[in-house]
């Protein structure tokens, strides 16, 4: 057994995401068909196995209905992922729910792009409304 097959770091759970943080603001425009985007490159959490980090371009585009998410509790939302043990396929649906939730928008994609791990890049999308297959 080598040095490596026993290391871990210590993961948070998913109730260690500040869902409860979520803000909203009154949109004013529900009828203007206004598509809102929201992006960053700073977006992590880590692997749920290891406890190693995974890096991700985060963005989130929706239609508003009637609210729009404040932004400085979408930072602090975001951020509560950072120690948290998450698969990124769920990690996306997770944030699409939890924002569909709050704000029952018109519609919403959730996109991920995830730094390359192992020759690998994952790039994994959310959907509101839900497209039939």
């Amino acid at each position: 057994m080598d040095k490596y097959t026993s290391r871990r770091f210590d993961t948070q759970s998913e109730e260690a995401i500040d869902q409860d943080v979520l803000e909203t603001v009154p949109y004013d425009y529900p009828d203007s068909a206004t598509e809102v985007v929201y992006e960053t490159d700073e977006f992590t959490f880590v692997c749920p196995w290891t406890g190693l980090p995974d890096f991700a371009q985060l963005v989130i585009r929706y239609l508003p209905h009637r609210s729009l998410v404040e932004l400085k509790s979408l930072k602090y939302y975001l951020t509560s992922y950072r120690n948290v043990g998450i698969l990124q396929e769920h990690a996306v649906n997770r944030i699409r729910n939890d924002l569909v939730g709050l704000l029952d928008p018109v519609s919403m994609v959730v996109e991920a792009n995830f730094k390359e791990r192992g020759g690998l890049k994952t790039r994994a999308v959310a959907r509101y409304p839900q497209e039939k297959p």
